[in-house]
């Protein structure tokens, strides 16, 4: 009698939108996933947050001018990590950088970075050193959502969170500049990088 009713069981039919509904959904991850870049490197983020965060404590105690060598001398080392940390992730995964994805990710990732640049020389001619974090944690963030939305979602969210801390640090009083940007550049990096790793290889 059970081998009658597993037989019935068996010979039921399965409903063809089932199998639909999870062709097209297996057809729309892969091709979210080859037209992404998806060497963002969350240990490099990792790095990153870590030496942000001692660079905050290391600059803590002093004047804005010297606060303000720190964390340029901090962005260059930032830099440094976060291109060898992209070559090792997309050697690894086999995700070459000359790939559409990836100069698509870049050319987005630059632009609010070149501002940001050009903007940090100007106030910092004009001694104008207090509206830097706020400025330097919304234009970061501008840079990783516009590069995040050619790579997987959880970038893009990362670069609204920057953003965000951007705007309440220039409405917050000026001697949090530098706790700002430890929670930004320091915890974001910390967090979503971890993430990243765990789910995207690394």
């Amino acid at each position: 009698m059970a081998s009658a009713q597993r037989i019935e069981t068996l010979r039921q039919p399965v409903p063809i939108d089932r199998h639909a509904a999870d062709n097209l959904r297996f057809i729309r991850d892969t091709m979210e996933r080859a037209g992404s870049f998806t060497a963002v490197p969350g240990w490099g983020g990792v790095a990153i947050g870590v030496t942000a965060l001692a660079t905050g404590f290391l600059s803590w105690p002093r004047p804005a001018a010297q606060q303000f060598v720190f964390w340029i001398c901090e962005a260059i080392l930032a830099l440094g990590i976060a291109f060898f940390a992209v070559r090792l992730k997309s050697k690894r995964l086999a995700l070459p950088l000359q790939s559409r994805p990836a100069r698509r990710a870049l050319l987005s990732f630059i632009p609010p970075l070149v501002a940001g640049a050009v903007l940090t020389a100007v106030l910092y001619q004009l001694q104008v050193l207090s509206v830097l974090p706020g400025c330097w944690l919304m234009l970061y963030g501008a840079a990783v959502v516009t590069g995040g939305s050619f790579s997987v979602r959880i970038v893009p969210v990362m670069g609204l969170c920057f953003m965000f801390a951007g705007m309440i640090c220039l409405i917050a009083p000026q001697h949090w500049g530098d706790a700002f940007l430890m929670l930004g550049f320091g915890g974001l990096h910390l967090a979503f990088g971890v993430v990243i790793a765990r789910r995207y290889g690394g």
